[in-house]
């Protein structure tokens, strides 16, 4: 079917919020005939209203986390998961391996992803990090909490020179590749590991996720963007973390379970490994108890890398151009495989 060609004759049926629908009710209907119909999870439960798209959208998960659902994020699960008629979710976030998703895609939904619109915001939190790590601020913060004044020149080593240190990034999506450019500038020299050892159009090294630990001992800062897949759960583990110099610091931007966790914070109670920045846990929320909320070399963050005022905004773009595409049956962007 061609894209100047509509695809349905009864509107489409799209479960969205409350307060989007409010917000952007007006453009959403404006971008398919006839318009869609735009129903919210009340709707769905009072009057067993059924819908053939469902749009995640951030207000929706709130501060749910893949391991614990608040009770009003569970309800739209509900809804997905008791329509019949539901063919595709979009959703707010780039990563799809929360288990509702996985639920659905195993389902014969389609799913989308809303990869990018947050990358250059997740590329500028993992650069914070590392630059927070490498200057020695979590211990100046201290002293400053403290009302110490304890300059670094009294604190031997003095810092590593950045420039002209190796990162290992590994995943080569937007995050990433947004990623090297900043650090690039900095004066970094740049690893890639990711999904394929294919040569990178700008020159860097490339290796696949397998070949990972070929490049672990000249490896100053690892820093992880990728997506979590079989490929990649558990990917750094004990034996791979013991193969960093010594010296070597850990970012973790991409999902928890990534990294062995146990084996990460004995490496870093142990100096083995020299500091970490971590925005993403094996278990969200973090537990109160666990250790990394109170080591010194530690920056943990929750799940926070990504946030910034103008995703909202790029997310609904992407879920309106889709929806305009989906309205004339044309292929859409960001499919989760």
């Amino acid at each position: 079917m061609s894209d100047d060609t509509q695809a349905f004759a009864t509107p489409l049926r799209v479960l969205v919020s409350e307060p989007l629908r409010a917000a952007q009710g007006e453009r959403i209907r404006a971008c398919a005939s006839p318009a869609p119909v735009l129903l919210t999870v009340d709707d769905v439960e009072q009057r067993g209203a059924q819908f053939d798209i469902a749009f995640v959208s951030r207000d929706v998960t709130g501060l749910s986390t893949k391991h614990e659902t608040q009770p009003e994020t569970a309800r739209v699960y509900t809804a997905m998961r008791e329509s019949q008629s539901l063919r595709w979710v979009h959703i707010h976030s780039a990563g799809a391996d929360r288990p509702i998703y996985l639920e659905l895609l195993a389902r014969g939904v389609t799913l989308t992803s809303s990869a990018g619109t947050n990358a250059e915001v997740v590329a500028q939190s993992a650069v914070t990090g590392l630059l927070m790590l490498g200057r020695r601020f979590p211990e100046l913060i201290a002293a400053q909490q403290q009302r110490q004044w304890a300059p670094l020149i009294d604190r031997p080593p003095l810092p590593a020179d950045i420039h002209g240190q190796t990162a290992t990034i590994v995943g080569w999506g937007g995050i990433g590749q947004a990623i090297a450019r900043i650090l690039q500038v900095i004066g970094l020299h740049i690893q890639v590991v990711r999904s394929s050892a294919a040569p990178i159009d700008n020159g860097l090294s490339s290796h696949a996720f397998e070949d990972i630990a070929q490049v672990l001992p000249t490896t100053d800062w690892l820093i992880l963007a990728c997506p979590l897949s079989d490929r990649t759960r558990q990917l750094i583990h004990r034996e791979r973390l013991a193969l960093l110099p010594a010296g070597a610091r850990l970012i973790n931007v991409s999902r928890g379970d990534v990294v062995d966790e146990p084996a990460l914070i004995d490496a870093l109670t142990h100096a083995r490994l020299a500091g970490a920045y971590l925005d993403v846990f094996a278990h969200e929320p973090l537990a109160p108890d666990s250790p990394l909320w109170t080591m010194p070399n530690v920056i943990a963050t929750p799940h926070s890398a990504g946030f910034a005022a103008g995703n909202a905004a790029r997310v609904v773009q992407i879920f309106i151009d889709n929806l305009a595409r989906y309205a004339k049956n044309s292929a859409l962007v960001n499919v989760v495989r």
